[in-house]
């Protein structure tokens, strides 16, 4: 803990260390070069952590790509700067490299730190860097969808091209549904119908109706997999309008969600404290013991996959269904949509401090391109942030395709700001109060109240 305070509080000093700094940027800067070095910065080693990715950038983009530079009469240098490290040390890195002038020409960051390095000046408008006309020309953002292609902006500005994604939908046990007499083709349109729906599960014995991740233990999950989703299913997003949202109406509607469940024996309050209760759910759900659980795309592809999951489920094609998650009633969802969903990704960004900002761009597209997109697969089919591959990758994947093309277009990310942990932290504490038996207006009080001392008040909505 003591280690994981002194890494946050360094990144926040690094990253606020350029707070009002600006650089002169000349996106035609060496536009004509025929001999030029690029370097590419990724958290993947070969052997080691993102080896695949790592691999690929190796062995496939820099031949091609400097090849392609070849083919254009330029000679192209790409460099590869691997890493192997834990996710806030290469944050601290960056941060660094990027605070003192150096680092990698692109970059791939977690798409949660954007915000964070945009507001220290790190990064900077690709329309700046690189140059508007030059930007808005590449054909690629046609094939990410505009709710995707937030993961690279901030402020209604592009700063970087999405990476890769997933969603969230709620999965479903075909076998105990029909053991319930209930329909196994299930799409609920509202809080109620989900609830409904566990009441008539909870007649089975030994079935927990409805998994919805809750408590400290579940870390970021309980965010992620809960009280994201559910608050955009009241219309409202965790930060907006400059403020997180504190004990507001979304929130306390949510609380009480969880307070349904988990007072009337809907979901296990237990599992929600154990220190591995989420793995212990996945096991759970493969052995019919679980009725309705809200997951990442990763539920399907690794966790019950009947060959190399880690909760194998031998007959998961025929006994698990899946749907979108649903708004608390039809309408009320953010953007007044009727479903919704959260979903994750990394981004690729260029360095402003780039000796060859129009060359890097090309980098940056190239990476994203439809070839390069399909080769980093490898072969397994995984959502990806452009269309045209998930179309052809996906098709004999029915989870897969089905969140490519339902729920990536109504899909909200987190917002990549330095206090986002902290708000994740107490929005979990507060499930967990609720989970433990506090009413929600108690549950919103504390929350709100241990989100005024870590942000401020005037960062905090309600109250």
């Amino acid at each position: 803990m003591r280690r994981t305070t002194i890494v946050l509080l360094s990144v926040t000093g690094l990253l606020a260390g350029c707070l009002g700094q600006t650089r002169d940027t000349d996106p035609a800067r060496n536009a004509d070069a025929e001999d030029i070095t690029l370097t590419i910065t990724a958290n993947a080693v070969a052997g080691g952590k993102n080896a695949r990715g790592a691999d690929w950038i190796t062995n496939w983009v820099i031949p091609r790509f400097t090849e392609a530079q070849k083919a254009k009469g330029v000679t192209a240098t790409v460099r590869f700067e691997q890493n192997g490290a834990g996710d806030e040390d290469f944050k601290t890195k960056v941060a660094l490299d990027l605070k003192t002038g150096g680092g990698g020409d692109v970059v791939e960051l977690d798409g949660i730190w954007l915000g964070e390095f945009a507001q220290a000046g790190h990064v900077r408008p690709l329309a700046e860097v690189v140059g508007d006309a030059e930007v808005d020309a590449w054909d690629g953002w046609r094939q990410i969808p505009e709710a995707v292609q937030r993961l690279g902006e901030f402020e209604g500005k592009r700063y970087g091209v999405p990476m890769g994604t997933d969603g969230r939908v709620l999965f479903y046990n075909k076998v105990l549904f029909a053991r319930a007499g209930l329909p196994t083709d299930w799409q609920p349109r509202s809080w109620a119908d989900v609830l409904d729906t566990a009441a008539k599960l909870k007649a089975l014995p030994g079935v927990t109706p409805v998994q919805l991740n809750a408590g400290t233990a579940m870390g970021e999950a309980t965010t992620m997999q809960g009280v994201l989703p559910l608050l955009a299913g009241t219309g409202a997003t965790v930060h907006e309008n400059g403020k997180w949202q504190g004990a507001t109406a979304g929130v306390q509607e949510v609380l009480s969600l969880y307070r349904r469940i988990y007072r009337d024996g809907l979901g296990d309050p237990v599992l929600q404290q154990e220190a591995k209760g989420r793995d212990r759910s996945f096991a759970l759900f493969a052995e019919n013991r679980i009725g309705i659980l809200l997951e990442s795309d990763y539920f399907w592809r690794s966790v019950v996959e009947p060959r190399n999951g880690v909760a194998k489920m031998a007959d998961r094609d025929t006994a698990v269904g899946w749907a979108l998650i649903p708004a608390r009633v039809p309408g009320a969802g953010v953007g007044g949509q009727d479903f919704v969903s959260t979903s994750g990704g990394g981004v690729r960004v260029i360095n402003p401090n780039t000796r060859y900002p129009r060359q890097a761009w090309e980098l940056v597209e190239f990476l994203n391109s439809a070839e390069a997109v399909k080769s980093a697969l490898a072969g397994g089919a995984q959502l990806t942030q452009r269309t045209d591959v998930n179309d052809e990758v996906l098709a004999g994947d029915p989870v897969l395709s089905f969140v490519a093309d339902r729920v990536l277009p109504i899909t909200r990310y987190r917002p990549g700001l330095a206090d986002y942990p902290k708000v994740s932290a107490a929005l979990q504490q507060a499930t967990a109060d609720v989970v433990s038996g506090r009413s929600p207006d108690e549950a919103a009080r504390s929350y709100h109240e241990a989100l005024v001392e870590a942000v401020g008040d005037d960062a905090v909505a309600g109250g």
